[in-house]
């Protein structure tokens, strides 16, 4: 049976969650004389694996599942390819309105804009409510005076692993990334997803 191999450092919050759960983010850093930030990866990759529960306004607590350490593993190799979803793509010329009535039809929190097929920017339902409110004609100007272009985009490639991708959807504070495969939009692999994909491992363990 392989073995998760967890830093020394995750061993710690295991330890302080386990004594004192649950115990909140804040307490957990100053256990380890750290900053929030510093451990923040850690705490994403051991609620990721579920060896953690987090409860929203309540704190961190231990789950028993680190006993079982392969599913973990399975986990922590886990490639982006086999969870991401189908993007939506719009071309640059888009306007905000088409662009609007686009997102809520197809039930989603962003719009990748492409050129050909290359990744050029991202529009978010944030990026779109500012720009309905600030415009006032909607049906001619394009999105891409408000998307946000690359390279200030953070996006992941298909071999990546999830965890690196829960990783980064974490210390970014964001909900979604591009998959990236030589400059071509292929994916998107997003919190609900993942999330999704952890109660589904994880329930019937």
């Amino acid at each position: 049976m392989s073995q998760i191999k967890l830093s020394a450092r995750q061993l710690e919050i295991i330890k302080f969650v386990k004594k004192n759960e649950p115990a909140t983010g804040d307490q957990i850093a100053r256990s380890l004389d750290l900053t929030r930030a510093t451990i923040r990866a850690d705490l994403s990759i051991l609620t990721m694996t579920g060896i953690l529960d987090a409860r929203p306004k309540v704190g961190y607590f231990y789950s028993g599942l680190e006993l079982n350490p392969t599913i973990y593993e399975d986990m922590r190799q886990l490639k982006v390819d086999a969870i991401m979803t189908t993007p939506v793509l719009v071309t640059k010329e888009t306007s905000i309105h088409d662009a609007i009535v686009t997102l809520f039809l197809e039930d989603t929190g962003s719009l990748y804009v492409i050129e050909a097929t290359e990744l050029i920017g991202i529009v978010s339902r944030k990026d779109l409510l500012k720009g309905a409110l600030a415009d006032t004609d909607k049906k001619a100007t394009p999105i891409a005076t408000i998307m946000t272009r690359m390279p200030n985009i953070l996006t992941v490639t298909p071999t990546d692993t999830i965890l690196f991708a829960a990783q980064q959807l974490v210390i970014h504070q964001i909900d979604s990334l591009p998959v990236v495969d030589d400059k071509k939009a292929i994916g998107k692999v997003s919190k609900t997803r993942l999330a999704q994909l952890f109660v589904d491992t994880f329930k019937n363990e």
